[in-house]
This record gives C-alpha cells, sequence and structure tokens, in this order.
C-alpha cells in the first residue's frame, strides 16, 4: 500500500496514474486540501511522528510519498523518520524551484519578519496564514492585506491575529497573473510578499504582475528539504 502525504496540486496527477495499478491511501491536513481529490480514501488531519508510525502500521504501508508542500518541513521531517523506524520506502516529490531573480530575496521567514520592520505603506502578503501573528506584531501604521485560502480555518487565524475584514482576500489559487495585477493595483501594494511556490504555485504570475505595476516583490527562500523527485514521470518509474 503506497501513502501519498498530499499538500500540493500534483497529488491529483499521481493519482490519475496511479488508479487501478497500485493500491493507495492519501493524507491531506486541511479540509480545503481534500476538496482538490476524491475518493474515500482521502484521510484528513495532521499527524505527527508516533500518529505517522501507527497509520503506517494500521493501513500496511510499504511505501510513502511525500507530496507535501515544499515549505512544510516538519511534516518531510516526520515521514522521513517514521519510514527509517519501519524500514519501509520514503519518496520525496520536490516542486522545482521558480529561479526568480527580478526581487529582493530573503532566505527565512524570521529575516522576512526582519525586513517588514523596517518597510512603509502597504504590504500584500501571499504567504498563508501560519505566520500572521508575527507579521501583525511589527505592522506598526502601515496596512497589511493578507491573501489566504477560503476556509474557516484561514478566517479564524485571521480573526484570531485580529486581522480587518477590509485586509483579508479569500480566494482558491493558483491565481492568474491579470487577477494578481487587479488585487495589487487595487489594494495600492508597494510590496507583495510570496514563497517560492513553484510554477505549479503561480510565483511566477505574482512576480509579473508586480513588474507590471512597479512592486517590489519579496520571495521567501526555501530552507533546507529532503532531496526529491521534480516530476510525476520520475515518481511513476519508482512506483510502477
Amino acid at each position: 500500500m503506497i501513502w501519498i502525504i498530499g499538500g500540493t496540486s500534483e497529488t491529483k496527477s499521481l493519482i490519475r496514474s496511479l488508479t487501478g495499478k497500485r493500491e493507495y491511501i492519501i493524507s491531506v491536513a486541511t479540509y480545503s486540501g481534500a476538496e482538490m481529490l476524491t475518493g474515500e480514501n482521502v484521510i484528513i488531519g495532521r499527524m505527527n511522528q508516533q500518529a505517522m508510525l501507527q497509520f503506517i502500521k494500521v493501513h500496511g504501508i510499504d511505501t510513502v510519498v511525500d507530496m507535501s508542500h515544499p515549505y512544510a518541513l516538519e511534516v518531510t521531517k516526520n515521514a522521513k523518520a517514521a519510514c527509517d523506524a519501519t524500514d519501509i520506502k520514503y519518496v520525496r516529490y520536490n516542486r522545482k524551484a521558480s529561479g526568480v531573480n527580478d526581487c529582493i530575496y530573503v532566505e527565512s521567514i524570521d529575516a522576512c519578519v526582519e525586513l517588514v520592520k523596517g518597510m512603509e505603506g502597504c504590504v500584500f502578503f501571499t504567504t498563508g496564514i501560519k505566520n500572521i501573528k508575527d507579521f501583525e506584531k511589527v505592522k506598526g501604521k502601515n496596512r497589511f492585506v493578507y491573501r489566504v485560502l477560503p476556509s474557516i480555518f484561514s478566517i479564524q487565524e485571521c480573526v484570531d491575529s485580529k486581522v480587518k475584514m477590509e485586509d483579508i482576500v479569500a480566494i482558491l489559487g493558483p491565481v492568474s497573473e491579470a487577477m494578481n495585477y487587479s488585487m495589487f493595483k487595487e489594494f495600492k501594494a508597494d510590496y507583495v510578499m510570496m514563497k517560492d511556490s513553484g510554477k505549479e504555485g503561480g510565483t511566477l504570475e505574482k512576480i509579473q504582475a508586480c513588474k507590471r505595476l512597479g512592486i517590489t516583490p519579496v520571495v521567501i527562500g526555501r530552507q533546507a528539504s529532503e532531496a526529491g523527485m521534480e516530476s510525476i514521470e520520475e515518481l511513476l518509474r519508482v512506483l510502477l
């Protein structure tokens, strides 16, 4: 049995290729991730290393395919450790980085928070909900706008962080260059914060929209992660 740890849109492509050829079960962290998938073998919920060990045992897993987001470092760390502990195959899928250079580049969220402290104007964040509280602490008199998934969990995080409704944009990405352009222009953004989510995650569309508007894009780099494959074709050669 293959266990696919979902988290990126490419999970759907892998499932289409595996259906009818190998047995698999999928896990995703949130309901928004599950909405993108179909079938009864989708499990929703976050797991620590101990929970992963139990999951492997209960479902008779022999191979783990880690397709979690490039920035979900804890998930990858726990999955790799669980596979090592149970002596089963671990396969990592990594989205290829965008290779962008027309931007300010910072190496981590912490570095981004430090950078934001010295900014003035409107900062448009497309970095997810995990670090909203950290950014809000250094907002000062500036306007911070957060683009998040249209889920109750995302909105609740904004509410808990005391973000005003007028500073929340809820939409399911990836977002086209044209829509990015319209949003950044509408909110009069001076800076746009983003992760390097690769071609599939819409990073290039954000960069292009910024260039057209003369806005400074800030890209948070990927920290060290497990090396992996960069195409579905590579994965299938290992799995089939």
